[in-house]
């Protein structure tokens, strides 16, 4: 039998972060009770790109972390979620190109701080953007 038990410490440690997409369920709920899904929103990383930076630190880049933003992402940040964030802020846009001297990690609460902008958990739903299928 597999062990399991590294997925349900992420799930519990997920539950727990303000940027849970779980958390913000309704956001993506329409009308229709069809489901829309969420992808990083590079323009508000973008928009928010110097802030971040400002309230970054800069690190060693390890070798485990050749094109595996992911597992960086959970050691920083206790989840997988914000590899895609990592990447585009040390200006990499390709996964296979991960592979820095030194690497530039966003402080948690500097990310939470910009997912207010994306993420408003009380928008109405007649405001959320429509699924073309």
């Amino acid at each position: 039998m597999a062990d399991y038990q590294g997925i349900d410490v992420e799930a519990s440690q997920n539950i727990r972060l303000p940027i849970d997409l779980d958390h913000m369920r309704r956001r993506y709920r329409t009308d229709s009770d069809i489901f829309s899904f969420p992808s990083p929103e590079i323009s508000t990383i973008d928009k928010y790109m110097f802030y971040l930076l400002r309230n970054s630190t800069q690190k060693q880049f390890e070798q485990k972390y050749i094109m595996r933003p992911d597992y960086l992402s959970f050691d920083e940040y206790g989840t997988v979620m914000l590899g895609q964030l990592l990447m585009i802020v040390n200006g990499v846009f390709c996964v296979e190109e991960f592979n820095l001297d030194k690497v530039v990690i966003p402080d948690f609460q500097s990310i939470t701080y910009i997912c207010q902008d994306k993420f408003d958990p009380n928008q109405d739903v007649d405001e959320l953007i429509e699924v073309n299928w």
